[in-house]
């Protein structure tokens, strides 16, 4: 086993309500119970995660892990991306899954239980992945942000927008999410929108559109469900226009994937997606909110080395 005395753990004391924090004192004994060394610090504002990262790999850590949601382990991969002290994949990176939704350690099979991630982690079984680079527009100012699961345009990140928003009501991830998923369809339309797939033009009406490297996302959602997450390209869905009773009587079929055999679902691959909107159209990755549209999506192929259960 690979020695994990420059191991970095990051936590975002407000997962999961507020359990992350509480809970750390009982996390850190089980780390220490494992064997395994470790210095730590606590987020405490938007993006102080990716600067942690990015200062724990100037001090010399090779092995950094999120105590979060997807969110903090988001921060984390951008952290290891954006530095230039070393090559990313020099970076092992790890979660601690307590967030609402925590959908990458469903394709990274990391338990839901503490003791099962640590074990994880001690075993140290590194899985090369890719990330996604987009560029959007936030307040009128290009952007740039990396992603290492999902990126969802239209209905998808209006649906995330009102649930990040709602994070400290009593509801659970999932049905924060289908609560919003409801009550969104009566004020969100479709909008015309062009689509540049490697090159190739693609005008479309666009309900919702998903840019996956993995699968899963809304709590357990497959809404890319072909994604393999080692294979230098995106899997995209477009949902184009489609009525409000036609997406309540499929919600069920997200879960499954089998939504996308529906006639008003595309599916593409590529390496790198620009998007058009007639109107400006919000977007997010990883369960954040960024941006919107005009969109440019980028591939980088297997440059995270991710700590997995497999």
């Amino acid at each position: 086993m690979a020695d994990n005395s420059d191991m970095f753990i990051i936590i975002n004391p407000t997962a999961g309500k507020g359990r992350a924090k509480r809970d750390w004192p009982v996390v850190s004994y089980m780390f220490e119970k494992a064997g395994i060394s470790f210095s730590f610090g606590y987020t405490f504002y938007h993006l102080h995660a990716k600067e942690l990262a990015i200062n724990a790999i100037q001090d010399g850590y090779r092995t950094l892990i999120a105590v979060g949601g997807d969110g903090t382990l988001n921060e984390l991969a951008n952290g290891i991306l954006e530095q230039n002290l070393c090559p990313s994949t020099d970076v092992a990176l790890g979660m601690i899954p307590v967030g609402s939704g925590n959908d990458s350690r469903r394709m990274l099979n990391i338990p839901d239980n503490y003791q099962g991630a640590i074990d994880c982690i001690k075993r140290r079984k590194l899985f090369l992945q890719d990330a996604g680079k987009v560029n959007y527009f936030n307040n009128g100012k290009e952007e740039v942000r990396y992603f290492i699961n999902i990126a969802g345009i239209g209905f998808d990140a209006k649906v995330v927008n009102k649930k990040n928003s709602q994070k400290g009501n009593n509801k659970a991830g999932k049905f924060l999410y289908l609560y919003n998923l409801f009550t969104s369809l009566f004020s969100f339309h479709a909008v015309n929108a062009e689509l540049t797939l490697d090159g190739t033009e693609c005008k479309t009406s666009l309900f919702s559109v998903n840019v996956g490297i993995c699968k899963y996302s809304g709590g357990g959602m497959m809404q890319v469900p072909e994604a393999i997450a080692d294979d230098g390209l995106f899997d995209i869905t477009v949902i184009q226009k489609i009525g409000k009773i036609e997406v309540i009587r499929n919600v069920k079929n997200l879960y499954d994937g089998s939504f996308i055999k529906h006639p008003k679902v595309k599916t593409y691959r590529c390496k790198k997606l620009i998007v058009h909107t007639n109107i400006p159209v919000l977007m997010e990755a990883d369960g954040e909110s960024l941006g919107s549209t005009p969109l440019t999506f980028e591939i980088i192929p297997r440059c995270l080395n991710i700590i997995t259960g497999f």
